[in-house]
């Protein structure tokens, strides 16, 4: 069993933009959230301009925004990704599974159900004793936000379909205020890696300086990885994630993680995280550009939450208290293995294939207890390619502690 290479970014690419990252190295993750930001067009417009076509989205006949910069055009086409379809779904009430078959198997009704929903219709119904009813039916009275990116050959990606009440706080923007919150609060931190998913991204902060031996919580376990011990390192250190979503996908947060040093899995604490919510002011409809003073202020608010996320997580007293909590669960026998797994992979919908692969993790681990299975799941979510589905095992180790 290999470890992931921690020292290069995986990058995939679709219509020319670099969308996704995989354990990238903090210049990787800036070089690709630079060629982003060139990228980006937000359009606020109403129902009657937004239509479907085949399965592309069409922005037509929305208001531009003329300022210092020009006049920004907002009309193009845009090719939805699955996280876009489901920000449509929810918008317009349409059944997500339903959408999705649509669009898959017949485009053609994906897009009379979605601009019968956005523009409404004039209908006629005809009944078996052959009268006919006449009626309308009327369209969308609101107006949406829609994130893109504009591609190499004039079609781009269509990101997200949000409210008009969301307010942006750019990747980009938040790696740069968070990283001038770290410089200020003057503790020694490193970052571990990153990640860029279609919906989020997650930059993890490490402090090895700040630790707690736990060698009973490491009793008996090995790395997958390289064989080294628990015993040769009984090391727990502190940390924290920096998340962020321009998609809609959750709220911007700041989540503590311990990491066991001897192979580096890491464990968050969703229950301790600060959040900051991406809702505003109803914006105007046309192209987004944002005053200076309105990105300067959700700067400002990054900052002071990563310099909150040094003080209160960076803490050994706080460290502390969280290994307590895992001492009163995590000695827990695991008499049979299989059947362990196999509830826990049950519990958390991990599927059959992931609880093979996470048994084969418990089984490398050596280490027989609820722990070891913690272990086994967190060590699993390095060698895994989706970072969301990463970042959400690690959030699942604490629980897996009371699931055994």
């Amino acid at each position: 069993m290999s470890n992931i290479n921690r020292a290069a970014a995986t990058v995939d690419r679709e219509a020319g933009v670099a969308f996704t990252a995989r354990n990238a190295t903090l210049g990787d993750l800036a070089a690709v959230l630079k060629e982003q930001h060139g990228r980006k067009i937000d359009v606020v417009a109403p129902a009657t301009a937004i239509r479907s076509d085949a399965g592309t989205w069409v922005v037509e006949n929305a208001e531009p925004v003329i300022d210092a910069d020009g006049v920004g055009v907002a009309d193009g086409h845009y090719v939805p990704t699955g996280h876009a379809d489901n920000n449509l779904a929810q918008r317009l009430e349409i059944p997500r599974a339903y959408l999705r078959r649509l669009r898959e198997q017949r485009v053609d009704l994906y897009d009379a159900n979605v601009n019968g929903w956005l523009h409404g219709v004039d209908a006629e119904t005809r009944y078996l004793d052959g009268s006919v009813t006449e009626g309308s039916y009327l369209g969308d009275a609101r107006s949406f936000m829609v994130r893109a990116f504009r591609g190499d050959d004039g079609v781009g990606i269509a990101r997200a379909f949000l409210s008009d009440r969301y307010r942006i706080v750019d990747n980009l923007d938040v790696l740069t205020a968070a990283l001038g919150g770290l410089r200020e609060a003057g503790v020694d931190v490193e970052i571990e890696s990153a990640d860029l998913s279609e919906t989020r991204m997650y930059v993890r902060v490490a402090a090895p300086s700040v630790y707690e031996l736990a060698p009973d919580l490491l009793d008996g376990y090995r790395s997958p990885f390289t064989g080294a011990t628990g015993v040769d390192n009984p090391v727990i250190s502190a940390g924290f994630v920096i998340s962020n979503s321009e998609v809609g996908h959750g709220a911007m947060t700041i989540v503590p993680r311990l990491r066991v040093e001897v192979c580096k899995n890491g464990m968050t604490i969703a229950k301790d995280a600060l959040r900051a919510v991406h809702l505003g002011s109803r914006l105007d409809e046309g192209v987004i550009r944002w005053s200076d003073e309105t990105q300067q202020a959700n700067l400002d608010l990054v900052r002071r939450q990563a310099a909150d996320a040094v003080t209160t997580f960076l803490d050994v007293d706080y460290m502390k208290a969280k290994i307590a909590e895992m001492r009163t669960l995590a000695g827990k026998p695991v008499d049979k293995p299989a059947d362990a797994v196999k509830h826990v992979a049950k519990t958390l919908a991990y599927g059959e294939a992931a609880a093979d692969d996470i048994l084969n993790h418990f089984i490398a681990g050596g280490q027989q207890t609820a722990m070891g299975l913690a272990n086994a799941i967190t060590s699993f979510a390095q060698t895994i390619t989706d970072p969301d589905r990463a970042a959400s095992m690690e959030a699942d180790a604490m629980q897996v502690l009371s699931l055994v």
